[in-house]
């Protein structure tokens, strides 16, 4: 019988902490996405090298490579959320401002029409917001495993001020 309890109240817990990870998340919004395109890869080791650019690509298992088109109304965000692999985002119009969870002064990145840069992965909590008065549009490559889901949603890590990054 104690261990029936004993198995119930872990259960309880667990239950508790889910929900309350759930309820903390900062979904995204203004957000509209469009997967343009997307498809399998097998395991690679793709390499180039041209004078002093060189670049490797390495998987282990099967991949997904999605490409997304996301629009951003102005003051919309994508919440706090992080990614179990790569992105690379080009952004098209608008400008995109990027703020890292981990950052203790929650310094912006802004991304202007034609800026490429790296979202990245690896349980790095960040958010992307349109804090400009035009609608941001950004065009994302992933690369994940397949099957993966391509965000995490993540709570508020606290770190920056009210209307900075929230």
């Amino acid at each position: 019988m104690k261990k029936l309890v004993g198995a119930s109240a872990s259960l309880v817990v667990l239950a508790v902490l889910v929900i309350a990870a759930t309820a903390l998340a900062t979904p995204s919004s203004g957000v509209t996405s469009t997967t343009i395109a997307q498809g399998n890869l097998a395991e690679m080791d793709a390499t180039g090298e041209i004078g002093d650019w060189s670049v490797r690509i390495q998987t282990k298992g099967q991949s997904q490579l999605v490409v997304v088109e996301n629009r951003v109304a102005p003051g919309g965000h994508f919440g706090w959320h992080s990614h179990p692999g790569p992105s690379l985002v080009i952004v098209k119009s608008g400008i995109a401002t990027f703020y890292r969870g981990d950052d203790p002064s929650c310094t912006p990145h802004v991304y202007r029409p034609g800026d490429a840069y790296a979202d990245p992965a690896g349980g790095v909590v960040h958010i992307v917001r349109n804090e400009g008065s035009e609608e941001l549009v950004v065009i994302a490559t992933r690369l994940l495993r397949a099957g993966a889901s391509p965000r995490i949603d993540e709570p508020d890590p606290g770190k920056c001020s009210r209307g900075r990054g929230r």
